[in-house]
């Protein structure tokens, strides 16, 4: 098996869940991590037994032996530094959303068809396994036409106003905060599962914490709930804790979906139902070894995850046999182990988000800002 060399830039939640992630795929090293500060880097890399630790992602780019890096810091060093490893010669792995804006996306997707690498953007949702049997039940025909799709995507841990987190921060995070950082996938997983593309949308914003206090020590991604030091500076916010949109899909369907970082309660509530002419089905990240299945004139009933009784197209998503739970942390594992095996394989075929998929959500995400500020109905772009 070859072995590829890869490197974290980024050591906050995302930067833990890669490293776990790649140590399960057994031929990819994590050789090098970079963060804002050495001394983070060090401590993260010690944390991880990783030897080489920097302050300074730069350095790590000129380091021929390092095959591939993964971008996991705040979105908007996502194209510097994703520009930079492409123009390095490395493979790149980028955490969603892909960029701030629809130009800078344009300007990476640009920038990967030039270099040649493989580029994959973490949309990792996709890759549970019954999110995977339920797309390949659609291709199939078994919900005949779709007429309506509709979910949610709630969680909880940005509802107080002591709650924080740099995605709070438009200039670090982007003018979107949910509906960039969680409607990214709902919009994403839509789209994959229905094999339609969103063509319209009528969006509503709302930011209940119009001011937060911003810890003055550092808080990594979920972590604010916690508790901190005590000692805050008040911040006002402009990014969204809410949003809600009404949605066309492909030629006739319909649909409506939310998102919420406010919603008391709900932990990681990505909720999907989709009805046809012929069946419904429903998935909840929540439960996600269960897939609903509705019929009009039979019993209704729940499919369990177990490979040997999933579509083909779906059953390679699942490396353990039924009754054994697969969850978050194997949906990243997926996507990297087909993104690594087109790394050491160019022949191999493109399973995996790309930078193009990326664009195509910095799209609706723009469509969606545009309808939320003139409230009414924008078309989406048909491509780029």
């Amino acid at each position: 098996m070859q072995r590829i060399r890869a490197a974290l830039i980024g050591t906050g939640f995302m930067g833990r869940t890669h490293a776990e992630a790649l140590r399960r795929l057994g031929n990819v090293e994590i050789a090098a991590v970079a963060s804002s500060s050495e001394a983070l880097a060090r401590e993260f890399a010690d944390r991880h037994g990783i030897g080489r630790a920097t302050g300074d992602y730069r350095t790590i780019l000129m380091d021929r032996g390092i095959d591939a890096v993964h971008v996991l810091t705040p979105n908007a060093l996502h194209c510097e530094v994703a520009l930079a490893a492409l123009a390095a010669g490395k493979h790149v792995v980028c955490e969603k959303p892909l960029t701030i804006s629809v130009a800078q996306a344009r300007d990476l997707v640009a920038a990967a068809e030039r270099s040649g690498r493989a580029n994959c953007v973490e949309h990792n949702l996709r890759y549970y396994p019954l999110v995977q049997q339920a797309r390949q039940m659609i291709a199939a025909g078994e919900l005949g036409e779709i007429l309506i799709v509709q979910g949610t995507y709630s969680q909880d841990w940005l509802l107080y106003d002591t709650d924080w987190n740099w995605r709070a921060d438009a200039k670090m995070n982007g003018p979107l905060r949910a509906m960039g950082d969680i409607g990214s996938h709902w919009m994403d997983m839509i789209q994959h599962v229905t094999g339609l593309s969103i063509t319209a949308v009528c969006a509503d914003l709302a930011t209940f914490n119009q001011t937060r206090k911003m810890p003055r020590g550092a808080v990594e991604t979920f972590g604010g709930k916690l508790g901190g030091s005590g000692e805050y500076e008040s911040i006002a916010v402009d990014t969204d804790d809410f949003g809600a949109v009404l949605l066309r899909l492909g030629d006739r369907a319909r649909g409506v979906f939310t998102v919420s970082q406010v919603s008391a309660g709900r932990k990681n509530h990505l909720r999907v139902e989709i009805f046809g002419t012929k069946k419904g089905l429903a998935w909840d990240q929540e439960r996600p070894d269960e897939l609903w299945v509705g019929e009009r004139n039979s019993p209704n009933r729940l499919l369990l995850k177990d490979p040997s009784l999933l579509e083909a197209g779906a059953a390679s998503y699942a490396d353990y046999p039924g009754g054994h739970g697969e969850g978050y942390p194997d949906t990243h594992k997926q996507v990297l182990k087909r993104f690594y095996r087109k790394v050491a394989d160019p022949s191999a075929p493109v399973e995996y988000p790309t930078f193009a998929d990326g664009l195509r959500i910095m799209q609706l995400l723009e469509c969606v800002q545009h309808s939320a500020r003139e409230q009414g109905w924008v078309q989406t772009p048909s491509g780029d």
